[in-house]
């Protein structure tokens, strides 16, 4: 499995030495810490980690292999992903593959036998940071010189997002899915609770949804900066008070920006699959999933028509939003888990809700 002696090197100036697996080619990117202790098949296919080389926390990952079911999209948008340890003598009943053959079929590189420990408290006390994974051999100033002169493409949505419509057919409520990265868990929790849904790309129009004639709109996560997507907060306005509005991750940030309120891309962001949110209103806490680096500004949020429903216990930001007078809410986190607990899959159930009372008041 172990092809070469490789290395990370930041824009920073630190190195860590290491061996490469996975294919043999180097690799840049932001680099970022997930805390998950499970769910790297779903990490590594989440769309919303386009352009970032991820560290995992957790020190042994690939255990389990690769399986059939657990992709949250056909192909990965991660850069590369740096380990402690990786298996690669999988044992699971639904194992076909490898982390290791994975990888090589998918062409993304990987680094493994690094202090992840030392790596994460890095990022934690500077701030994400661009790397690249090369030759142990690469000369380590040209490297950083590159680093400080890369900069990643503008409109990361349009990367992976869907360039066509596609339906999953039911017979519930018609739903119209925006994708800017949407994972498959999404389309799942909307197809068991018998939503026929429609999957437009995200630079998809407010006439456009507004022709298909659909119960309710849910906002999909992605990667990358919310204001680089001006389009989708143009679209958003056209279609609130309209129809019902579910937002997820980037979904609920285009909701705040598009109502008036701020984002700003935060020192580490949240990445694992074990993080504590509180409902404002009940004092609950649910364990949640998280992938984002950016989060909308709480005090943007006074002068706006929306009200703060969640917020994160680890570091108090936002969590979470409602409109105060139109059917439209939103979260942070991934109530579709993927990885990760289930206790946020009532939101899903409360959209539903959401959808049959506008349909009851405006009949």
């Amino acid at each position: 499995m172990i092809q070469n002696r490789k290395k990370l090197i930041l824009e920073t100036g630190e190195v860590f030495l290491g061996e490469g697996f996975g294919a043999a080619h180097d690799t840049s990117g932001e680099v970022v810490f997930n805390t998950g202790m499970t769910g790297y098949q779903e990490l590594i296919s989440d769309p919303s980690y386009f352009g970032q080389i991820v560290c995992m926390t957790y020190p042994l990952i690939g255990n389990y292999g690769i399986n059939r079911d657990d992709y949250e999209s056909i192909e990965p948008a991660i850069k590369g992903l740096i380990v402690k340890e990786i298996c690669d003598l999988p044992s699971n009943f639904r194992s076909q593959m490898s982390v290791d053959e994975f990888f090589k079929r998918k062409n993304i590189s990987g680094l493994m036998g690094v202090d992840t420990r030392r790596l994460t408290r890095l990022i934690r006390n500077r701030g994400v940071v661009k790397g690249k994974i090369v030759d142990a051999n690469a000369d380590v100033p040209t490297i950083i010189r590159e680093l400080k002169e890369f900069s990643f493409p503008a409109n990361q949505v349009f990367s992976v997002s869907t360039k066509g419509s596609y339906a999953s057919p039911g017979r519930g409520y018609k739903v119209v899915l925006v994708d800017f990265g949407s994972k498959n868990g999404i389309l799942r929790e909307l197809n068991q609770r018998d939503c026929d849904v429609i999957v437009v790309s995200e630079n998809t129009s407010a006439d456009d949804i507004l022709l298909i004639n659909p119960d309710g709109v849910m906002l999909s996560n992605g990667p990358g900066d919310p204001v680089d997507v001006p389009h989708a907060q143009d679209m958003i306005r056209g279609i609130l008070g309209k129809i019902p509005v579910f937002g997820i991750c980037l979904g609920h940030q285009l909701i705040s920006l598009a109502c008036g309120a701020k984002t700003f891309k935060m020192k580490f962001g949240h990445r694992g699959s074990n993080h504590p949110v509180k409902d404002v209103k009940t004092n609950k806490v649910a364990i949640t999933s998280q992938n984002h680096g950016y989060a909308v500004d709480q005090e943007s949020l006074k002068n706006t028509d929306l009200e703060e429903t969640h917020i994160a216990l680890n570091d108090g930001t936002n969590e979470g939003v409602r409109h105060k007078i139109h059917p439209c809410f939103s979260v942070q986190y991934h109530p579709e888990a993927s990885p990760g607990p289930e206790d946020a899959a009532y939101l899903f159930d409360e959209f539903i809700d959401m959808m049959m009372e506008f349909k009851r008041v405006t009949v």
